[in-house]
């Protein structure tokens, strides 16, 4: 009997060890995730260079009538129709450059400048004396409008990810458009029982205002120093009828 006891012990244990496999001690067992790859430093300079879309926010729709701006004029509310009064047209293409120093990974500060091609209208010269009306029309034009900013960016570079979402706001100044044309009544004059009106035209050139703008995109890296990026962003400028937005891509360096 003790001997039948003596070999199922026996082979018990065999089979114990055949299934257990090999031992490893606490250490051994532990396993490291190999370390996420870094796409984006904790401080880095980024140098972005972008083409751009702009798309003024006020309707076009300039009213095109001579004889009804002079008419609205005599009658003390010319009506000019509805349009930018800034870049001129309903939009316009162009291209920029931003600079930004980003320190702990999160925070970016920075400067910012573009151009844009913008089409000004066909203009008018009109003067009136009582008896003739003298109209010297303005050939439609393009022109260079620029903005130069200083901005303040937030990112959040996702973790173990190439992606990293962002928005910004920031001012400066803009310069190159503004330009327009001001029928000016004179009053009334004449040699009949009707009066006439008398007018004439001011043009009023370029000017420079200031800018606020702010906006939000996304930056893929396709290696860690070169990324790419597309946002959107909207700005203001001093008056009413100026606002546009801008949607943006291009590349980043970062070092």
């Amino acid at each position: 009997m003790k001997q039948l006891t003596l070999t199922l012990m026996i082979l018990s244990a065999c089979l114990g060890l055949a299934y257990a496999g090999p031992a490893y001690s606490g250490k051994e067992m532990k396993q490291v995730a190999p370390p996420c790859p870094q796409w984006y430093a904790d401080n880095e300079w980024n140098i972005s260079v972008w083409g751009t879309y702009a798309a003024t926010g006020t309707e076009y729709a300039p009213n095109t009538s001579l004889a009804d701006i002079v008419q609205s004029t005599t009658e003390g509310h010319t009506v000019y129709g509805t349009f930018d009064r800034y870049l001129g047209g309903d939009h316009a293409f162009g291209g920029g450059i931003d600079l930004k120093y980003f320190f702990h990974r999160y925070f970016g500060i920075g400067v910012e400048g573009f151009v844009l091609n913008a089409h000004r209208g066909a203009g008018f010269d009109l003067e009136s004396n009582g008896v003739d009306v003298f109209t010297k029309e303005r050939r439609s034009e393009d022109r260079a409008v620029g903005e130069v900013l200083g901005t303040f960016t937030l990112r959040y570079p996702i973790p173990c990810s190439r992606f990293a979402p962002y928005v910004w706001a920031g001012g400066g100044v803009i310069w190159g458009g503004g330009e327009r044309d001001e029928i000016i009544l004179d009053g009334f004059g004449g040699t009949g029982e009707v009066p006439v009106p008398l007018y004439h035209t001011v043009h009023h050139g370029t000017t420079t205002e200031p800018v606020g703008q702010f906006g939000g995109g996304l930056e893929f890296r396709i290696t860690p120093h070169i990324g790419w990026t597309n946002d959107f962003s909207w700005n203001v400028i001093n008056g009413p009828h100026n606002d546009f937005g801008m949607v943006r891509t291009g590349l980043t360096f970062a070092f």
